[in-house]
Parts: structure tokens; sequence; C-alpha cells
């Protein structure tokens, strides 16, 4: 607990004054950075741990990333959106959600747990934007931590990134809500939403409510934002047919287009004692979405395992547009953004 509170003392002295929340009576402040719309009095935080009453305003992360990192922009998973290319990933710590099965603990439980180890290095909006022009970026993705909490922080960098035509883009649980999806709006192109099921009651149990992602996925495609969605199929958790049936329905009553990334668990931080997902249940959680009407499922984590479902057709003619093998672009027949073989214009952030 002591190295806990360490962190905590350090994060405090790396933050400004936000500038989503409003002021209310007797020095509480309500914060709208994401769905817990927490009410937070003198002296306490947000749920997140890194927002926090200080004296009748809400203090929030400022001037350090926990993660610095160049990556393919398929991890992330971006698949229609510069393909082949590199994304600079920034994130920061703590989450308003704590999943058992949590990839990037180290980060987001940082401020909970003691056995997380991450620390921020301090660093200005101009050295990262820096570093993505450095490297050929078109991307700057804030990720590894929900970057909702810390949209203050990301709209600084992104704003910067902006002035060099470089695309800003979210890693995002979805625990959205309207005031700071308009917030970053000017300034996040791309939004990947990680939808962890389609049980309202196993979503609390990871600390959040699956109505406010939904609606958050609406109001993305509603303001034209860049909208892919990856589940994560969890054995046990969230593989049940109706389930999965449930997700691919309400992704396809939003928008068809929208790409479904269906991707494999496997055992991670809290989470020890179920198996890997197969790749069975992958392909047939891609037939569910297919079923359903989407034009786009993917299946990920296990590559060249999947036989065609990494790779991009055309839903017109059935031509073979991006061939994929895990994060790795072995062939691209795109023509400005259009199918080779029938001119079908195809969704997705190009060029």
């Amino acid at each position: 607990m002591a190295e806990i509170l360490t962190l905590k003392n350090i994060l405090q002295e790396h933050t400004v004054e936000g500038e989503l929340y409003r002021k209310l009576e007797d020095e509480w402040v309500l914060c709208y950075a994401c769905g817990h719309r927490c009410k937070i009095k003198p002296g306490r935080d947000g749920v997140c741990r890194v927002r926090f009453n200080r004296g009748g305003k809400l203090m929030v992360p400022s001037g350090y990333a926990a993660g610095i990192q160049l990556d393919p922009i398929e991890k992330k998973p971006f698949f229609h959106a510069f393909p082949g290319g590199n994304a600079l990933s920034f994130g920061m710590l703590g989450c308003d959600y704590h999943c058992s099965y949590c990839q990037n603990w180290i980060t987001s439980q940082a401020l909970r747990d003691p056995a997380a180890s991450a620390l921020p290095e301090f660093i200005s909006p101009e050295k990262i934007v820096e570093l993505a022009l450095v490297y050929k970026s078109p991307v700057l993705v804030s990720t590894y931590n929900e970057p909702l909490i810390t949209s203050e922080w990301a709209v600084e960098i992104l704003k910067l990134a902006k002035a060099y035509r470089i695309h800003g883009a979210y890693v995002s649980n979805g625990n959205a809500t309207p005031e700071v999806l308009e917030y970053i709006r000017p300034y996040v192109d791309l939004y990947k939403v990680d939808l962890k099921g389609f049980d309202d009651r196993r979503y609390r149990q990871l600390g959040g409510r699956l109505d406010v992602v939904l609606d958050a996925i609406r109001m993305l495609k509603e303001k034209e934002f860049w909208v892919e969605i990856v589940t994560l199929i969890v054995p046990g958790f969230n593989d049940g047919e109706d389930e999965l049936k449930g997700i691919a329905k309400f992704i396809a009553s939003v928008s068809p287009e929208i790409p479904w990334h269906v991707t494999a668990f496997h055992q991670d931080y809290r989470m020890l004692g179920r198996g890997s997902t197969s790749v069975k249940s992958l392909q047939r959680a891609a037939r569910i979405g297919k079923e359903a009407g989407l034009h786009y499922v993917y299946a990920g984590n296990l590559p060249g395992m999947v036989e065609s479902l990494e790779n991009t057709y055309c839903p017109g003619c059935g031509t073979l547009l991006i061939e994929r093998e895990g994060y790795r672009v072995m062939r691209n027949s795109l023509v400005d953004g259009m199918c080779p073989g029938c001119s079908r214009r195809i969704p997705g952030v190009w060029k």
C-alpha cells in the first residue's frame, strides 16, 4: 500500500485543472469524463483514482506517459485505417474499470494493485509529437490505460499533432459521455471500442454498465468517428451463442460496415483458471457476425490459424482486398479506397 500511496503522491504533483467537469455546492464537483459521472467531494478521488477534487477544483493527469511505443496499426487493432502503417501509442495510468482479465493491468490498475509496477515518464506534448514525426507515424493513439479519463492530456497532444496532419485515435472501453465525445471529436478520428459482452450483470462485475457503452457506440457513429469494435472472447464468460448474437445484431443495427474483431483470450492478471480461446470458438463468433449482416468480421490473436478471417474482402464481389497475417499486411489491392474488382467504396480511413 505504501508503494501505491507514493505513486499517487507523485501523480498528484503532475496535474492541471480539468475541463470535463462542473462545480457543485459545498466545493463538490461532477466529473463527466466517463460514464460514471462521479460526484466527488473535496479531498477525494473519482472511481478512476486519477481525477480528484482539490479545494473545489477537479484535478486531472498531465505531463507524463506510462508508456510510449511504435506499433503496427493492426495491433490496436484498426484494420480499416492506414493498413501496414505505424501508430505511435502513448498511455497514462489508471482506469474506470477493474477487469479481472485486463491485458494492460500493469498500467490500468497501477493505483489499485501493489503488484502493478508501471511508473510515469515525464514528457511534453511537443516531444511525443516529435517522435511521431520522426517515425513517420500517421496516427497517434491514446491507449494502455483508459483514455477517456485522461482526455485533457490526450487533447493537448492530439491538438498539436493535428497541425502536422497526424490523426488522433482512442483505444477505449467505450464508457463515454456525450460531453467527452464532443470534447475530443475535433482531434480524434479513429475510435476502437472494447465491447466486452452483452450481459449487463457481467459488465457490472468489470466496473461498467452495458447501456452506457451501447449508447456511446451509437454516438460515435453519429459523430462520424471511424469506429471499430473488439470483443475478447473469454471461455465461459461471454462466449455463449445468445450473447454473441446480441453483440453482432447490435453492431449491425448501428451500421453493418463497422468492423467487428473477435479476439482470443489468454490467461492474464486475475483470470487464470480458464483455458485460452480456441480457433473454433473464434470461427463460430465470426460466423455469427456474418449471419447478422456484418460486412467485415475479423478474428485476431491467433495469427495464421484462422484461415481467411484476418483478411479484408469486398462485400460486393468477394475480391480479396487486404491480405494479413497477424499484424503484417501481405498485400493491399485497394485503389483509392475502392475495390478494384467492382469499384465499391470500402469504408475506412485509407490515406
